[in-house]
């Protein structure tokens, strides 16, 4: 199998694997514990907080662990929706944001908060002058540092800037960003930061909220002074301590990976050009992740072209991983504009670190035939309702 689904989870690199079989083996204690095996899980979690610090240029004690992207979106938002309740009662999203954050929107709402939704381009970018916009009740604004489905990367620090003159604090999920391109949390003047350990090459169930010091913030789980008093429970040490190893190396190869990242993507786009001549590849005129690819192929139905990669070989998404396997169109694409008939035609490709230009060759030669039997299914009326 050819794996080109790397926004959706990335392999567990093999030097993660073993700190976290170690950790397994000799760390069994509570690291809130005072006695010495406590002791020593608490420095196997600050060693591996600095180190996830460093990825993304932020202090170790703004660092939070809690259990992934999505947690952390939530954590975020709503922790610091309540901190500012007083303020006002609304907060603002990206029409392109994850579902994590959408989610988060949805219980704000359900709590009476109102919720503003900031527009995209054609191209799937936010303006950051549709800040200036916003009612004055207004506290929270969040924009991701790079989209899921399209790579297409935000205009962040500007939005934050915008977001500070107007009395905001910002909120930047930076899930699918850490790991291919340069974090920098100070340097993106956002208030709160996330980031998850499996995007990569880390384990899944731990991610990283990033809030700065000073910023306003209610934890959503309490009765415990865990993570300096943002998130009550027992830290998950062997989680932690595997993410800190993916974030080490991460940090150490983010500039070369990304340049060969940029590489093999730059081979798979001419490939689908010279062998599909009316494919569309969305968001491809502004910055995108090096390695994302979201293409769509007109007359063969995600679904279809999906299932046909996968008898070929090749795993890759069909808009969000979460939303696998729908034959509605992506939120993001609609977003953009993109026309329905479009749309549904729509594949993601995206690459890491194990791939190859040689598998780069092989899934455009699998694509060339993938595309012309959903294109069959599509004719013959095989799911004919998209």
């Amino acid at each position: 199998m050819i794996y080109f689904d790397h926004n959706a989870s990335t392999p567990v690199r093999p030097e993660v694997q073993e700190e976290m079989g170690a950790c397994l083996a000799d760390l069994p204690a509570n690291p809130s514990s005072l006695h010495r095996e406590g002791q020593r899980a608490r420095a196997a979690v600050e060693k591996a907080r600095g180190h996830v610090a460093t990825l993304v240029g932020a202090s170790a004690d703004e660092v939070t662990f809690v259990s992934g992207g999505t947690e952390g979106d939530h954590a975020g938002l709503i922790g610091a929706a309540l901190a500012l309740e007083k303020r006002g009662r609304r907060v603002a999203i990206s029409a392109i944001e994850h579902h994590a954050v959408h989610g988060a929107a949805h219980l704000l709402a359900r709590l009476g908060f109102a919720v503003e939704h900031l527009r995209v381009g054609r191209d799937g970018m936010v303006d950051p002058r549709a800040v200036a916009s916003l009612p004055p009740d207004t506290t929270v604004v969040a924009v991701m540092m790079a989209n899921n489905e399209t790579g297409v990367i935000q205009p962040v620090a500007e939005v934050a800037a915008r977001a500070r003159e107007a009395g905001l604090r910002t909120l930047c999920d930076a899930v699918q960003a850490a790991g291919k391109i340069p974090v920098d949390f100070e340097g993106l003047g956002v208030a709160y930061l996330v980031v998850s350990a499996h995007k990569l090459g880390g384990p899944k169930g731990i991610g990283a909220l990033i809030v700065r010091h000073g910023a306003p913030f209610e934890p959503l789980f309490r009765g415990s002074a865990h993570e300096f008093g943002r998130r009550g429970g027992t830290e998950n040490v062997p989680g932690i301590v595997g993410f800190g190893v993916a974030a080490e190396l991460a940090a150490r190869e983010v500039a070369a990976e990304s340049q060969r990242l940029r590489q093999l993507r730059a081979r798979f786009e001419a490939g689908v050009r010279a062998y599909f001549p009316g494919a569309v590849l969305h968001g491809e005129r502004v910055p995108r992740l090096p390695n994302t690819v979201n293409a769509s192929f007109p007359g063969a139905r995600s679904d279809h072209l999906l299932m046909s990669l996968d008898a070929r070989g090749v795993a890759v998404s069909a808009g969000a991983a979460c939303a696998s396997g729908a034959v509605e169109p992506s939120p993001v694409l609609s977003a953009m504009g993109v026309p329905r008939e479009l749309a549904v035609c729509a594949l993601r490709f995206s690459m890491g670190r194990t791939t190859t230009e040689k598998e780069v060759d092989e899934v455009l030669a699998a694509l060339v035939e993938s595309v012309k039997a959903a294109r069959a299914m599509g004719k013959s009326g095989a799911g004919a309702r998209a």
